[in-house]
């Protein structure tokens, strides 16, 4: 991956970033992350806003533009629409809701095979987190002072699907509460159809 791509990648990742950071986290110098910047931002792939910090003048900071987060793949998104409608059309909402619910229970069908029942919670969700990392999500696990564990996805793949038909993504606060266990609850506390720049899941212990 070269360095154009890597940019891209970590504003993908890491959301907003100054020029500064950017440097630190590519290791070079911040011309150079200037330069990579306002190259993608030339492609249209970049838009920057000055945020007034508390002291000091006025900093940068650079995110993807839609243009930008459509370089990472969204799963054959026209032609997942189309099968929505045809499957609408053809077999009405109850067609559509049996095909999302054979989706489900494949899907927690995989997640089990993987998670390992008797591990930690931060195994478990690690090894959610690379399942779903493996379907395209960009999936992490994060661990957090108070002890609980975030899953965060910085892509959605199917988000073209999703947003056609949010029944898509109804039941993964479930699905992912029963691979998980009972010792723990889910709640999502970011969602990108709502508007937020990813989604993320926030995994506490039981008795937390």
């Amino acid at each position: 991956m070269n360095t154009f791509e890597q940019t891209l990648f970590l504003l993908k990742m890491r959301g907003p970033q100054t020029a500064q950071q950017l440097a630190a986290l590519l290791d070079i110098t911040s011309m150079g992350a200037r330069r990579q910047l306002e190259a993608a931002q030339e492609k249209g792939l970049l838009v920057c806003e000055d945020v007034a910090d508390k002291v000091g003048r006025p900093s940068r900071r650079w995110q993807l533009s839609e243009a930008g987060h459509a370089r990472f793949p969204d799963r054959h998104a026209d032609l997942t629409l189309e099968l929505i409608a045809q499957v609408k059309t053809l077999f009405g909402e109850a067609g559509l809701d049996k095909l999302i619910a054979a989706r489900e229970q494949s899907s927690e069908a995989a997640y089990r095979k993987l998670i390992d029942g008797d591990s930690t919670l931060l195994q478990r969700v690690n090894s959610l987190a690379v399942a779903r990392d493996g379907e395209g999500y960009m999936a992490n696990a994060e661990v957090q002072d108070d002890g609980s564990v975030l899953l965060v996805e910085n892509h959605c793949p199917i988000c073209a699907a999703a947003t056609s038909c949010q029944n898509f993504c109804r039941s993964e606060l479930a699905i992912f509460q029963r691979v998980l266990g009972e010792g723990c609850t889910v709640e999502r506390s970011e969602h990108l159809l709502d508007g937020g720049r990813r989604c993320v899941y926030k995994i506490v212990p039981v008795g937390s």
